[in-house]
């Protein structure tokens, strides 16, 4: 999710929700994980930017590094019931506030994950109607290009090359380190 070194911290109401993508399930429920999917987090800007990154683990060290190295600390967090996030909002001045999904609570007042869920909504369609399939090995090159696609959804398609390509300038693209 390392986006440069300039990248300014996500602010304001920032919603941060986790999946899963790629692999089969095999066995089992449905639910949170599975050998064979990669967790990827999210961090969306209420009506702002996304940030998004392939995870080892949805424990709490890993996601509460994410939000702290990705979010001012002056903002409000929004996510699910998932444990990990217990604690988070002590560090946030706006605090953390919870939907219960487990209870059928999707939304109360301005309290949801629906932003987020909205972004892995398109990261899924483009996993399975564009690429039909992601590697673990580039899950993060794809989670970077739904970033950008999110990020830039109302530009116009001219606005959209210039950016993409000011993002590249200077740069040499490797897909192997040398």
């Amino acid at each position: 999710m390392d986006h440069g070194a300039t990248t300014p911290l996500l602010q304001g109401t920032v919603e941060v929700d986790e999946t899963y993508v790629g692999g089969k399930m095999k066995g089992g429920k449905p639910g949170r994980g599975s050998e064979n999917k990669t967790p990827v987090v999210a961090l969306i800007e209420r009506n702002g930017k996304a940030r998004s990154k392939p995870v080892e683990r949805v424990d709490a060290k890993s996601l509460k590094e994410e939000i702290r190295k990705h979010v001012d600390p002056s903002a409000k967090i929004m996510t699910d019931e998932w444990p990990s996030y217990q604690g988070i909002g002590n560090e946030f001045e706006g605090g953390h506030h919870v939907v219960n999904h487990g209870l059928g609570e999707y939304s109360r007042d301005d309290v949801h994950t629906n932003t987020a869920e909205s972004y892995f909504a398109l990261l899924k369609r483009g996993h399975y109607g564009v690429f039909h399939s992601f590697s673990k090995e580039h899950l993060h090159r794809y989670c970077h290009e739904f970033s950008f696609r999110w990020n830039h959804r109302e530009s116009a398609d001219d606005i959209k090359r210039v950016e993409a390509l000011r993002q590249v300038e200077g740069k040499r693209l490797y897909y192997k380190k040398p």
